[in-house]
């Protein structure tokens, strides 16, 4: 889990170069939302994005970012190499929706920074990363979110017309999820070559160093060593995996009466930025927990949306890919936007790879049986039950749910609402 977080933001970077064809100095944005084609940690099917990995190479980059449209708005976080939330944009962010240039400093620079006209950004690492949602405002479409995204403008500070161009990642599908082979390896190393430890970090970088991953020296190990690195990588995997499906490690349980959980943030980190440092030092496996299935933490929490996790059925089991499992989502779901439900792959925390469908959401219900109370049934399992097609997301492997509540309304947690469990169905 040491390395996670870094190979979890670093794959992002490279997947847009080695599946989208895009050269350095591109920025991703998207025509329509995600969907099955994409590899993304536990991202939404509803909202696109725009993002990109950020190379310093010694010099102050400035990401600069629209106000508040008429039709959309921008969300989303700037981060450090190890996923370290620096600066959020958009209304919650430092700009507070009135737009503006972030300028981001590498480590150790000594030249001049501008004492005015920008937001500064330092970073402890060589890279950075961001990805901003554009979000849609009285009634805007699809179209409106993908013009307001290409308003983000990146450039170095030495030169504003050298601006980054985009591509379509809708239309040129990108697989940026963390595989647990040799690639973590090598992927880790690509990383780490552009980086200087952080002094908190010396006892992380020198187990690196022990397994060869030393920036500026070549990365080769013998064949003995790499299969006790891979036996090494599955432990930790498997123990990831056992962290996320117990209570306390990723997740936390949200109702005492009921199965679905909630990201397990310690509020005294969260309020500090996520750091994931405390008295005892680098919280290593607390941040590798999180990791391992979300990534672009924000500096701030809370925000416009709010994450409900479903793992197991009414009977506390874990959701399969064999049974047909229902939902029902109460007609007064607390959702000032809208609520969506999303399922997700166990086994790589992304999208169920070639499924017809990711999710489903309260706008599509106009298309969906809703029942006689308002409430509405989602229907979960490899097939879909008949005349249930328009309520139904394919699974046919272990999965589990995030329901998003978008616009969340002001005191719903102590209102008494709570989401139904997920039930099998005979």
């Amino acid at each position: 889990g040491v390395g996670l977080p870094a190979v979890a933001a670093y794959d992002i970077e490279l997947a847009l170069e080695r599946d989208a064809g895009a050269k350095p100095g591109t920025i991703a944005y998207m025509t329509a939302p995600m969907d099955s084609r994409h590899g993304f940690l536990t991202a939404n099917d509803v909202t696109p994005y725009a993002f990109a990995g950020m190379p310093l190479n010694g010099d102050p980059m400035v990401i600069e970012v629209p106000p508040i449209g008429e039709k959309a708005q921008l969300f989303g976080s700037i981060i450090n190499a190890w996923q370290r939330p620096l600066a959020d944009v958009g209304p919650s962010g430092e700009d507070a929706g009135k737009g503006g240039r972030y300028l981001v400093v590498p480590p150790g620079y000594k030249g001049e920074i501008p004492s005015e006209g920008y937001i500064i950004v330092k970073s402890d690492t060589a890279a950075v990363h961001f990805s901003f949602r554009p979000v849609a405002l009285n009634g805007g479409q699809m179209a409106d979110q993908t013009a307001y995204a290409q308003r983000v403008k990146v450039y170095p500070l030495t030169d504003p017309n050298a601006t980054w161009s985009f591509i379509d990642v809708y239309k040129n599908p990108v697989n940026t999820l963390p595989v647990y082979d040799w690639t973590f390896f090598t992927d880790l190393n690509a990383a780490m070559q552009r980086e200087m430890p952080l002094k908190r970090d010396y006892a992380m970088t020198g187990l690196l160093a022990s397994i060869g991953i030393v920036s500026g020296e070549p990365f080769d190990p013998d064949d003995e060593t790499k299969a006790a690195m891979l036996e090494g990588l599955d432990c930790a995997y498997n123990y990831l995996q056992h962290w996320f499906v117990t209570e306390g490690g990723s997740l936390r349980r949200l109702w005492d009466d009921r199965q679905h959980g909630a990201f397990n943030f310690q509020l005294e980190q969260a309020k500090l930025g996520l750091p994931f440092v405390d008295k005892t030092g680098l919280m290593i496996d607390k941040r590798a927990f999180m990791y391992f299935y979300v990534t672009y933490l924000p500096k701030t929490l809370g925000g416009g949306t709010y994450y409900i996790s479903g793992i197991r059925d009414s009977g506390g089991d874990l959701l399969n890919g064999q049974d047909t499992y229902r939902l029902n989502v109460p007609a007064d779901t607390p959702a000032e936007d809208f609520w969506s439900v999303i399922v997700y792959s166990m086994k790589t925390k992304g999208f169920i790879e070639d499924a017809k469908r990711v999710g489903l959401a309260s706008p599509n219900l106009e298309s969906m049986t809703v029942n006689d109370d308002g409430s509405v049934d989602i229907y979960f399992g490899p097939e879909a039950p008949e005349g249930k097609e328009n309520n139904w997301i394919p699974t046919g492997e272990d999965w589990f749910i995030l329901f998003r509540l978008y616009g969340p309304k002001e005191g719903w947690f102590d209102s008494g609402w709570k989401l139904p469990d997920i039930e099998r169905v005979k």
